[in-house]
């Protein structure tokens, strides 16, 4: 398997109803934008990763987490972190398309209540098109301020 981010929207979508289909269980862990203002985008992952293990039906034999930390508090079943885990583990590999695969649907419903920030073609991601948004129309609700670059668009900032 590849990075999921290097797949296709139309590749990933496709593998997202394989994978849902032919997969024992699956959840989503979600931070809301209000909990990430005082959590690093670190703390957030492994937050939003122990809400989907705990939102699974039964508790997995072992959790396989792609990156160098497993999820802290999370004593249900044994971990491992795995360094670039996405490319060494199909499990890893298909969890990451389904997280991107609903992440996009989320930005797809953010684009229905701001269109003009484009985010169903830049996702969100700190685009030159994203950035002109921001500079036209400002920050909205749902942008994490805590992130270093947009640090510039808040007043008084």
């Amino acid at each position: 398997m590849n990075d999921s981010k290097k797949l296709s929207d139309k590749k990933r979508r496709t593998l997202f109803f394989k994978i849902i289909s032919s997969c024992v269980a699956f959840s989503f862990g979600v931070v809301s934008v209000r909990e990430m203002r005082n959590i690093s985008m670190h703390q957030a992952n492994l937050l939003a990763m122990k809400r989907a293990l705990l939102g699974l039906p039964s508790n997995p034999g072992i959790v396989l987490i792609d990156g160098k930390w497993v999820v802290p508090g999370y004593k249900r079943s044994p971990q491992q972190a795995i360094v670039k885990g996405d490319c060494l583990s199909a499990a890893i590999a298909s969890a990451s398309i389904l997280a991107k695969v609903f992440r996009d649907r989320i930005m797809l419903a953010l684009d229905r209540l701001y269109p003009q920030y484009g985010f169903a073609r830049h996702k969100g991601y700190a685009t030159e098109e994203h950035y002109r948004a921001l500079h036209l129309f400002g920050l909205t609700s749902e942008h994490r301020l805590n992130f270093g670059c947009l640090k510039i668009f808040i007043p008084d900032g």
